[in-house]
């Protein structure tokens, strides 16, 4: 059974996907109506599937209301399909497609890309590209070399191009400053790491020194919980090529090692339960959590920003590490309409839009660094919030074969075993090893 950790975990991914969908609420291009720019027909009706709830829908319409503004000759039809997580996600599409109810683009992140390019289902965007080269070269020209390498390798098993590489979140640490002060500690100057050791010693006096909890061990998700841990400690639940399991090896031992002792010595609240670790920070009854962007909307609705500080999570070795997990919208191959689904697809990954989703708030880093760099990003935004991009650098992609789902459930419940102390980090490691060799069989 999943616990209240992971649950909140999946919601608070959830609200991210839904707000990235306004990432293009104002596009740079032009098309649509015979206006130059535009490839698709007249009078098109898109179909577009994306993971959301019913009470989600009024932000993406005003995503679909500019995207008709800009191109008035399509009409889109979306479907939200409510679920918690992206492998439900994935499955429940799967399923409605098999039954020819076919979308024409479809919005996937990181944990289901490898999955449906594999499957057969989607349009290669090869041509298209060559079409639109200026306008595909100078969204490149803005992105971080590192996302299109990261997408080029795992998200096709054939070379072609399936997906564009879209807004991502990474993993830093949120902190409490307010808390940190209190209790006399010091975070990493900007632009500077900090150990385990160090980071030891600053939960120590969190604790000793004030009545909070130093940290949110209690969050064992696959990408928020255990990935940032893992790979800070030099290695990774599974080889680059997404094939092999390798929960069993030493770096992966002595992440859970390292969080067991957080919990065990008061540190942290173990996983399971319920644990709103907003609202405890919110209370200076925590004083650092882990996150991407999506913590900012509570951040600025508790009033937090002044009082929060986001550094890079500490590293074993000196070596910094983060998983990093993208959006995409690919088209689908049995779509009749790919000149407007691709329309769609350029206004997505446009400059304009990327900065009006900004300056709204939004719940993802965006791919633009001219955007991430910007005051439409960083304003009313916490000190050293641009260390989400700096860790595209150090960043490895979340793992996500076609068994993802699986992968991640395997990894979160026998993460959890270990943290909470009910296993010891080699057998519980020797465990989760055994259940991820048998899923990838």
């Amino acid at each position: 059974m999943k616990s209240k950790s992971i649950r909140t975990a999946v919601v608070t991914v959830t609200a991210a996907t839904l707000l990235l969908a306004a990432t293009a609420c104002s596009s740079a291009s032009s098309g649509g109506g015979g206006t130059p720019g535009s490839s698709a027909p007249s009078a098109v009706t898109l179909k577009f599937a994306y993971m959301g709830t019913t009470d989600q829908q009024a932000q993406w319409n005003q995503l679909f209301a500019q995207f008709e503004q800009s191109y008035p000759n399509i009409q889109v039809q979306a479907e939200a399909i409510n679920v918690n997580d992206w492998g439900a996600f994935s499955d429940k599409l799967s399923t409605q497609i098999a039954g020819g109810d076919i979308p024409d683009v479809i919005q996937i992140a990181t944990e289901g890309q490898m999955r449906f390019a594999a499957s057969g289902l989607l349009e290669p965007l090869d041509s298209y590209i060559s079409q639109d080269k200026s306008t595909i070269d100078e969204y490149y020209s803005d992105i971080d070399p590192k996302l299109l390498t990261f997408i080029q390798q795992h998200g096709s098993p054939d070379g072609q191009t399936y997906y564009l590489p879209g807004d991502f979140n990474t993993m830093v640490m949120w902190c409490n400053t307010d808390v940190v002060s209190q209790a006399g500690a010091t975070l990493p100057a900007a632009g500077q790491g900090w150990t385990w050791d160090q980071f030891d010693q600053f939960a120590k006096t969190i604790h000793d020194n004030t009545s909070a909890y130093a940290f949110n061990a209690a969050d064992n998700g696959y990408f928020t919980g255990v990935l940032p841990w893992v790979l800070t400690a030099g290695g990774n639940v599974m080889d680059s090529t997404w094939t092999q399991a390798t929960f069993n090896s030493q770096p992966v031992i002595d992440a859970a090692t390292f969080v067991q002792g957080l919990v065990s010595q008061g540190y942290s609240p173990a996983p399971g339960g319920t644990f709103d670790e907003f609202a405890m920070a919110a209370q200076d009854k925590l004083a650092c959590y882990g996150g991407g962007r999506w913590p900012i909307i509570q951040t600025r609705t508790n009033n937090m920003v002044s009082k929060t500080q986001l550094v890079p999570w500490p590293s074993e070795n000196g070596k910094q590490g983060s998983p990093i997990g993208w959006n995409s919208y690919p088209i689908l191959k049995a779509s009749q309409n790919k000149d407007a689904a691709w329309d769609f697809v350029k206004f997505m990954i446009s400059k304009a839009g990327s900065s009006y989703f900004a300056s709204l708030g939004g719940t993802i880093v965006p791919a633009r660094q001219s955007v991430a760099q910007s005051q439409d990003f960083l304003g009313n935004s916490p000190v050293g919030t641009d260390e989400l991009y700096k860790a595209v650098s150090y960043a490895t992609p979340l793992p996500a074969p076609s068994q993802e789902a699986n992968i991640a459930a395997a990894v979160q419940d026998g993460w959890a075993q270990i943290v909470s102390g009910n296993v010891s980090p080699s057998d519980g490691a020797a465990q989760v090893q055994a259940k991820m060799e048998s899923i990838l069989q």
